[in-house]
């Protein structure tokens, strides 16, 4: 019979196991991704070519950015034949802001962007930003809430999940409150996901592994960028700084997690050099 010593030695084994790295993570989580907005001056000048070279260092995933009715030039069509003659393929793509809900034609814009997002292939769109006018009330977040529920509905009607990306600015109190939480608790659980800036979660203050604790499931998506350790908290690449990715990433199962992307909003040289920093580091540290 095993001994109250020995279940205690094995259980925190196990525990110790799980927090040094996440091998447990199913396959279709460990393919690596990148957000291209990291690499956007290069995706501006050649995006096949961009393509070619994220698609030689490893990363079998991307996310979009910039859509205005084409990704770079091209149609949802055409990106897909790129990326699937790359070995690539893109789940998720940022599309328009937040203050696009403030436009009369909001549910047609919408639904059009929807469209070219399947032809993509991508299966979540995701709001990547909220524009400073709108972050100062909770009367907006509200409204936004509202809004995002009847997106959602559309969007999981066409096998679509929509989700919100978050910064830092969605953390701060205003009338006791945050934002971030009016986001989460008055929007359809079952409808509205969220895509974790683990860097920005962390700027503010807060742990990602509590957020995901208290909403599990929501958080299907994920950004790594880390923090420099200095008091300006810079960005760096994912294992040059101070966020301890492994023990996150043992808290992915309760997040939901589905699909994570390097993204460096500001790189200190040549973002494919950063990019590449980057997945060596979680090569051999996150999904071995």
């Amino acid at each position: 019979m095993t001994s109250r010593r020995n279940f205690i030695r094995q259980s925190s084994l196990l525990t110790a196991a799980v927090i040094a790295g996440p091998s447990w993570l199913p396959a279709s989580r460990k393919k690596i991704g990148v957000q291209l907005y990291t690499v956007r001056g290069d995706m501006q000048k050649d995006p096949r070519g961009t393509l070619s070279k994220v698609a030689a260092m490893g990363y079998k995933e991307v996310e979009t950015f910039g859509y205005n009715g084409k990704y770079w030039g091209l149609t949802g069509a055409e990106l897909a034949a790129t990326l699937k003659s790359l070995g690539l393929s893109s789940p998720s793509g940022h599309y328009y802001a937040a203050g696009s809900f403030y436009k009369d034609n909001w549910m047609d814009q919408f639904k059009s962007a929807i469209d070219d997002l399947k032809k993509v292939g991508q299966d979540y769109y995701v709001v990547p930003w909220m524009e400073e006018t709108y972050r100062k009330s909770l009367d907006t977040y509200k409204k936004l809430a509202g809004d995002f529920n009847k997106a959602a509905e559309y969007a999981r009607s066409s096998g679509v999940e929509f989700v919100y990306h978050n910064h830092d600015f969605e953390f701060k109190e205003i009338d006791g409150q945050t934002g971030y939480d009016i986001l989460l608790k008055q929007t359809d659980p079952k409808l509205v996901k969220f895509e974790s800036d683990l860097y920005w979660m962390s700027y503010a203050g807060k742990d990602p592994i509590q957020i995901f604790t208290a909403d599990p499931g929501r958080f299907p998506l994920w950004h790594l960028k880390d923090m420099d350790n200095t008091s300006r908290k810079s960005f760096t690449e994912v294992g040059n700084g101070v966020i301890d990715f492994k023990k996150i990433f043992s808290s992915a199962k309760i997040a939901g997690m589905k699909h994570f992307y390097v993204e460096q909003d500001i790189c200190p040289g040549p973002p494919l050099e950063s990019i590449e920093k980057s997945i060596t580091y979680i090569k051999k540290n996150l999904v071995k």
